[in-house]
């Protein structure tokens, strides 16, 4: 059986974002204050081939730029997930943090694993990093939701975080966040 007829049969199960991060106690009643934009796709479009995950396009980050930080934030944090995978959770394709407060922008390929100035944890498959696009063919669109957090002090963990112990180990201190959704879809 080809991967294109497991994403016909599949196409009804999807995570859902009951699990997701936007519904974690730490970001309850957070505002959303931030605006979040790629200069590659507009909120709810299509992502571009090249930022499609490996295999797939040339997984590479797409440019973010954001405006909107809160005052007394220390840190900021950009999370990725995937809540139509047909999976029990949503798929983590990347938690970036430790950004400076001061940066309102990262460049094409800024989220990669080696990338300076960023700290990673890991995500769904245990990478760390920039995990693009790669949704079962036939499965139908998948979302791709990128969040920006700002934190009002920095972060201190002390191995690559899962996505439920960052959420757990920023509790309390989100003063604000932003949202971007990409698309993209294996037909």
């Amino acid at each position: 059986m080809n991967a294109r007829w497991i994403g016909r049969i599949l196409r009804g199960f999807r995570a859902g974002e009951r699990h997701s991060a936007s519904n974690h106690a730490a970001l309850f009643g957070v505002p959303e204050v931030i605006s979040l934009k790629s200069e590659w796709f507009l909120n709810g479009k299509q992502m571009p081939l090249r930022s499609a995950g490996r295999g797939v396009g040339e997984n590479i980050s797409p440019p973010l730029s954001w405006s909107g930080v809160p005052a007394g934030t220390v840190e900021l944090a950009i999370l990725m997930e995937d809540p139509d995978a047909p999976l029990p959770r949503p798929f983590v394709h990347m938690i970036a943090y430790r950004i400076s407060p001061d940066k309102s922008s990262v460049v094409e390929g800024t989220l990669a694993n080696e990338a300076i100035g960023v700290a990673f944890g890991r995500g769904t498959a245990g990478a760390q990093g920039y995990k693009g696009p790669r949704p079962v063919p036939g499965h139908g669109p998948h979302r791709y939701i990128f969040q920006i957090l700002a934190l009002s002090r920095g972060t201190a963990f002390l191995s690559a975080p899962k996505l439920k112990a960052f959420l757990d180990g920023i509790s309390g201190t989100v003063l604000g966040r932003g949202m971007l959704v990409g698309t993209y879809e294996r037909p």
